[in-house]
């Protein structure tokens, strides 16, 4: 017998996870499928049918759909038909994003804006009004956004990019706000150096160097250290946690020296 009554499990649950065929898309598609839950990856990569393979050969289930996220009738068509697959939908994980340099006066900049806040913030708006009418009859509904450090802070040449991971922890907390009510939470990592794709052409000792220098615990993080906190966001469990920004950075933010 029990003497808690909130579940720390997502069997059974349904989760979308948009940009899961790579980094920390793909960590999280797998966490997911290991604790049970039916997945449904999305990505334009065609590799997203490797990780829903990498899933079922486990013994979980999954299925991928290849998927642009900023192609809003395309988003309809997809939920549509993940809702169809699976008989609903509980968690959306909005991991997809892409990240492009461009300084403020560069030629390509205004292709760079259009592109960067079309895929990383106006497309969470096309997966969310998508999802939210099945993610109202979930009866734990969980809306994740992925962000990034650079939406608390900012470094110089990627103002697209970091203008529009704000906005991703403003449209985190105003939904927050507006769904509340319906007991649907909205909360938003913001994952620090992160060994994905994004920073593989980094080389190695400009990553250990910025690490040491810039993080507390002197390192880059593995992208199931975020899928982890993801997982802890969807959890029936975590039912009075809305609108939070976590900074999943090795402790970036908060070192000074």
């Amino acid at each position: 017998m029990r003497n808690t009554k909130l579940s720390r499990s997502v069997n059974g649950k349904v989760v979308l996870i948009t940009g899961a065929a790579s980094g920390m898309g793909r960590a999280t598609a797998l966490l997911f499928g290991d604790e049970g839950a039916s997945v449904a990856a999305t990505d334009r990569d065609a590799g997203v049918q490797e990780v829903a393979a990498t899933v079922t050969a486990a013994g979980g289930r999954a299925r991928a759909w290849q998927l642009d996220v900023g192609d809003r009738a395309a988003v309809n068509e997809v939920i549509g038909d993940i809702v169809s697959q699976f008989g609903g939908l509980d968690v959306l994980v909005n991991n997809a994003g892409i990240a492009r340099n461009a300084a403020i006066d560069a030629d390509d900049f205004e292709a760079v804006w259009a592109e960067t806040l079309l895929v990383d913030l106006t497309a969470l708006s096309y997966t969310i009004r998508a999802a939210l009418p099945h993610l109202r009859k979930s009866e734990s509904p969980r809306i994740i956004n992925i962000a990034s450090t650079e939406g608390l802070g900012a470094t110089p040449g990627i103002s697209p990019y970091t203008a529009a991971k704000h906005g991703v922890i403003g449209l985190t907390r105003s939904l927050a706000v507006e769904l509340g009510r319906e007991g649907i939470t909205v909360n938003c990592i913001c994952p620090g150096p992160i060994r994905t794709g994004m920073t593989a052409g980094i080389p190695e000792d400009a990553k250990e160097q910025y690490a040491r220098r810039r993080t507390a615990l002197g390192r880059y993080g593995d992208p199931e250290e975020v899928a982890q906190m993801t997982l802890s966001l969807s959890l029936p469990a975590a039912s009075f946690v809305t609108g939070v920004a976590l900074a999943v950075d090795g402790g970036l933010t908060i070192r000074r020296a």
